[in-house]
């Protein structure tokens, strides 16, 4: 499990740690790793030409102390010091006295490095960069690869928000913990790949926010036992399609078949497509509450207008997942009736609507939106997009990690939302099978894409589940 923690967190565990602790031990430590990352990066450290871009505080004197180590191999460290008088005194003291220099050409420099260490705002900033950092950032950017310090400055720790211009990094070396920020678009995308030192913090048991890794997964993944039968595996009722989108209702049934379901049940009028592209398919009339015995139910993807059936599985005594057309006549009431667990999988357009503002102001602060919508509905909440979300009302938000910007395609929700379904039904807390099923969800995507990347169908990433399933569990 990769854990993530606010930045109140990490400051208070690093105060403990330093009254243990000789003066400057912590950031000697951090420095020492941020050195070890950029000399991995570098190849050959001696002869390499670095630039640090430094701010004022601790941050600045960690890119200081690291390009002292640097210096002392040989390379040649020159420090551009955006507030001279406020640079961190014993972080440049050490990089004189190990060789480096201050930079009296920023612009030339930067121009000649192999690689420029972001050191400029620490995780306490707030807000976009100056403009002079910003442009120093933009030709860094473009002339090297950059290497921020804890994370990209510009960008907030906390929330992932990026309020301004902000630095675009190649890797990022976080210290003691990941933050939120560094796991979550729009920062994430610019934090590039993630490297944590230890240096020995005592952190909370319970984080901020969380990413599941294949072990996670694997450990929570439903397996079937010598006296299994449909059953005891799990049965999804998924109520999906129309005569207009009766494809939805396929590749809803598709995602809870290799989801893993026992079985999976069919409402809804486009059950001759369904039964086409899958006869284990059980199918019914309806209404949903006639349809027979299920263990959840997955309503919305392709219905278009309201129907009675939504009234009849929200009703139902089993976990409920709601997405696409059904979320748009929800309300917090009619969760609240429920006894249940209740799954929502709004996409940002979908969550705007739901939270009565721009998809826009959805997308430039996943967190806050993802939280709110779980406190205001009662319900466990999957934001769909580039960073896919999980959270309730309480406790740490689950951060997907997998996936691929050739997800953005039509029909993919609809998989999702089966493959949750399923997971739902063979018993995972709504939080754990959203979680999982967005994880396998994402793996079966990359591997329909290919590792170049190409534009993939939704019955693509369907066909791909087992795959990725065996991908977790070997």
């Amino acid at each position: 499990m990769r854990t993530a923690y606010s930045v109140e967190t990490v400051r208070a565990a690093e105060r403990e740690l330093m009254a243990r602790l000789p003066e400057g031990a912590l950031m000697q430590r951090a420095a020492a790793g941020l050195a070890a990352a950029c000399a991995e990066l570098l190849g050959r450290v001696y002869g390499a030409r670095v630039v640090l871009l430094v701010g004022s505080g601790d941050n600045g004197g960690d890119a200081l102390y690291a390009g002292a180590r640097l210096a002392r191999r040989g390379a040649g460290v020159a420090a551009v010091l955006l507030s001279p008088e406020r640079a961190h005194q014993g972080g440049l003291a050490a990089l004189r006295a190990a060789g480096g220099r201050v930079s009296a050409d920023a612009r030339r420099d930067i121009a000649r490095a192999g690689l420029v260490v972001d050191g400029i705002v620490g995780i306490g900033g707030r807000g976009g960069l100056r403009p002079e950092a910003a442009q120093l950032a933009q030709a860094a950017w473009e002339s090297a690869p950059v290497v921020a310090v804890d994370l990209p400055s510009g960008v907030d720790a906390d929330s992932g928000e990026v309020a301004g211009d902000a630095v675009r990094a190649d890797a990022t070396v976080t210290f003691g913990a990941y933050k939120p920020g560094l796991l979550i678009d729009p920062a994430r995308e610019r934090a590039g790949a993630l490297r944590l030192v230890d240096i020995g913090l005592a952190l909370p048991q319970e984080a901020d926010a969380e990413a599941l890794q294949h072990a996670d997964v694997a450990e929570l993944l439903p397996r079937p036992a010598p006296e299994s039968d449909k059953y005891r595996r799990g049965v999804v009722g998924v109520v999906a399609g129309s005569a207009r989108y009766p494809g939805a209702a396929v590749l809803a049934v598709a995602g809870a078949l290799r989801g893993g379901a026992g079985a999976v049940r069919y409402v809804g009028p486009a059950a001759d497509a369904v039964v086409a592209h899958f006869p284990e398919t059980l199918v019914h009339a309806g209404p949903p509450d006639k349809a027979g015995r299920v263990q959840s139910w997955v309503i919305g993807p392709g219905i278009g207008e309201e129907s009675d059936a939504l009234d009849d599985v929200l009703a139902a005594e089993v976990p409920v997942l709601v997405d696409a057309d059904g979320l748009r006549f929800l309300t917090p009431q009619r969760v609240a009736e429920r006894t249940a667990p209740t799954l929502l999988t709004p996409h940002a357009g979908e969550a705007a609507a739901l939270l009565g503002r721009g998809r826009e102001e959805v997308e430039a602060a996943r967190l806050a939106s993802v939280r709110e919508l779980a406190a205001r509905y009662g319900a466990t909440v999957l934001l769909k997009g580039s960073t896919t979300l999980v959270a309730e009302a309480d406790g740490p938000v689950r951060v997907n990690p997998t996936g691929t910007s050739w997800l953005a395609t039509a029909g993919s929700g609809d998989v999702l939302s089966g493959v949750t379904g399923a997971l739902l039904a063979a018993g995972l807390t709504a939080r754990d099978a959203g979680s999982v099923g967005a994880y396998l969800h994402g793996l079966a995507a990359r591997r329909a894409a290919g590792p170049a990347g190409a534009p993939i169908l939704a019955s693509e990433v369907a066909g791909h589940l087992a795959a990725a399933w065996r991908d977790v569990t070997d």
